[in-house]
Formats: C-alpha cells, structure tokens, sequence
C-alpha cells in the first residue's frame, strides 16, 4: 500500500505543503465531514464496481501535484490510489481515511498571564478542543480525548507531573479519556456529580477552588447544555467554557433530554443556560474564553477574549424570551451516536477499546447553530 498517516499529511497541510486532498466519498458524506480544503470527485461506486471506470472522472486532476486519496477507512481510496498511479498521477492513500484523520492532534501555547503554560490541544477532523495547565512542576488536563498519548506527551516534555483531570461536562460528541487518564496516574478526575451518574469521580461544585501549581482553578456551575455543566476560571485570565459558551454559538440543550439521561426539559434547560451565561458575562471582559469546541476544523490556539465573543456571539444579545424559544425551536442535525456517547461518559454503557474511535466518527455537532 502507498500510504501517508494522518499525522504526516497533517505536517505537510500546517507547512503548505503542495498536496491536493482527494476525497472519492459519495457527495453527501464529502459535505458533512471532510480534510479541509480537500476536492470531492464521487467516484466511490465506480472504484467500488468497475474501477476502469472511474478513470474519466478522474482524469482533468493536476498532474504536477502529490495527490492523497481519501475515504472512510482507506480502502476504497487505496484502488483510486492504484488507479491514479496507473494513469501517471504521484498518488498515495491517506491511512484509515477519515478515521485516521480523527486521531490526529495539533497542540499550541495559549499566551496568557497566568503563573505556568496553558497549551491548548486541537482535533481538527472532530473540532474539539482540550487544554492542558503546567505550573510549578504540576499539571491538569482539561477535557481530553481518549487518546491519552498525546497529553502524556505534553506533560512529560515540561517535566511536569500529573495532579488532575477536568470534564467540563459529560460529552455528547466525543468519548472523553478523563476518568481513564486520572486513572493511569492515580490522580482525581473532576466532575460534577449531576454529570457523573455511574462514573468514579471526585465531585466539583459551583465556588470551588483547586490549586494547579501556583494557578486556582475556579468552578462555576453552568449547567444548561447538560445538568452538571461548569465552566473554569483560571484567575481571570482564561475561561475554560466546555461547551456552555464558544465563541459565536451556545450549546445545545436537548442532547442530554434525547439521550434518556436527563429528567428536564428542554425549554428549562434553555432558560437555565440562559442564566448561566449571565454568570460567565460577569467575568472580565479580557478572560480568554476557551471552548470545548470549535465548529470547523481547529488551527490552535483558538482564541477570543470575552468582550470579543460578546460582539461577535449574536446568541448573547437575545432577550431571554427570544433565547428560550430559539434554542428550544432550532434543533440542528444530532452528532453522530450522541446517545451512545453520552451514555459512555456518563458511566452507563461500556464500549469496548476497539470500538471507541468508530463510535465517535462523524462532525461535531454540539453547538446551538
């Protein structure tokens, strides 16, 4: 197999490097979930049937450009490759397709003034974002993935020491790697018990403080999105949000609801997130506000400070009236098995190691709009 690993492609994305993407999906599933600035030539069933036949379609591509195929699990992107090759074209697979590319994680420094390095860490095929916080030695992580390696990576090359690992909330669209994290290393996992249902945590309640090195880690309790909601404050600098705030959307409110996990409803949910942004809309105006999420494909750090959101967020300019009934009206498309993956990070389905990554495949969909 001519191949390329997500990682690798990744690189040569960030360094501009002269690829074309090619994605051979079927139209739609191109325009759900897909490599950013990739191209669509749907040939999926032609390479799949008679793949002779693909050539036509295949043929007006550059010739003086390295070409990497793409589709769901590297399969039937490896006979457009071998097509492609036939035909002249540089062509290489890109490993595990769309699989592959969610795994892959970019980390940066947020700049902030905070006594320690805050790293923000990007997974541009899911949109999530986590945060890891290195002070004196010491660090925690904040809504990580369930790929632990690449925390562990972060950690140890600050010569730090693991002391705590933070759920904002219990996750509809991805599998965290909290509970599993804190775990490995003997350390509390953080979570506030109106999410944690069947999981072992260490509760966190709204006003609590933990200190991180020299930095204190604020709770707010924010429910609205999900009951047990919170958001962080670290000494005013930075808010780590989950997804109560993002920077021109709000979270959805009846994922929880839909799930089967939450006795609300969701017009209360609406009206109680509505409440819970007024508390974060109290913090300073130049807190950097740090989402569990981004709607495209992240590039960290991704970042605005509080007075930028509150001008670009239309939602926080709503009455609570008007916020109440578009958020409980406009219900978009679900993430991908949400149900499953909420009942995952609450504790009340066990998916087995080999299944976690396909659970989660597909589009981040946690935003209200």
């Amino acid at each position: 197999m001519t191949g390329i690993s997500p990682t690798e492609l990744s690189n040569q994305l960030l360094d501009d490097g002269d690829v074309l993407v090619l994605d051979i999906r079927h139209r739609d599933d191109y325009e759900e979930w897909h490599v950013p600035d990739s191209i669509n030539v749907d040939v999926y069933d032609e390479l799949t049937d008679d793949p002779e036949t693909a050539k036509d379609d295949l043929a007006d591509l550059p010739d003086d450009r390295e070409i990497v195929t793409v589709c769901a699990a590297g399969v039937v992107s490896q006979t457009a490759t071998e097509v492609l090759r036939e035909m002249g074209y540089d062509a290489s697979t890109l490993a595990d397709g769309m699989n592959g590319w969610s795994r892959v994680h970019r980390s940066t420094p947020v700049p902030t003034d905070l006594e320690g390095t805050l790293v923000q860490v990007a997974r541009p095929g899911k949109g999530c974002l986590s945060h890891v916080l290195i002070s004196n030695g010491d660090a925690a992580v904040f809504d990580p993935s369930h790929y632990l390696e690449e925390y562990d990576e972060i950690i140890d090359a600050r010569d730090a020491e693991l002391v705590g690992v933070f759920d904002t909330h219990a996750h509809a669209d991805h599998v965290s790697g909290g509970a599993e994290l804190a775990e490995r290393h003997d350390v509390p996992y953080y979570l506030h018990p109106r999410d944690a249902f069947e999981i072992d945590a260490t509760s966190i309640e709204d006003g609590d403080a933990i200190e991180i090195g020299s930095v204190d880690v604020e709770v707010i309790h924010t429910p609205g999105h999900s009951e047990g909601s919170v958001s962080f404050d670290l000494e005013g600098e930075a808010l780590i949000t989950g997804d109560t705030l993002f920077h021109e959307s709000v979270g959805r409110v009846e994922l929880g609801v839909e799930a089967g996990i939450e006795d609300s409803d969701v017009e209360g949910n609406a009206a109680t997130l509505y409440e819970s942004l007024q508390r974060l809309l109290d913090r300073p105006d130049d807190a950097i506000v740090l989402p569990a999420h981004d709607p495209g494909s992240p590039e960290p750090p991704v970042t605005a400070t509080l007075s930028e959101v509150r001008e670009r967020n239309d939602d926080l300019a709503r009455d609570r009236e008007e916020f109440v009934e578009t958020l409980a009206s406009d219900i978009p498309d679900h993430p991908p098995n949400f149900e499953r993956v909420k009942r995952t990070n609450v504790g009340r389905e066990d998916v087995p190691d080999g299944e976690l990554s396909e659970l989660e495949l597909g589009p981040n969909r946690c935003a209200a709009e």
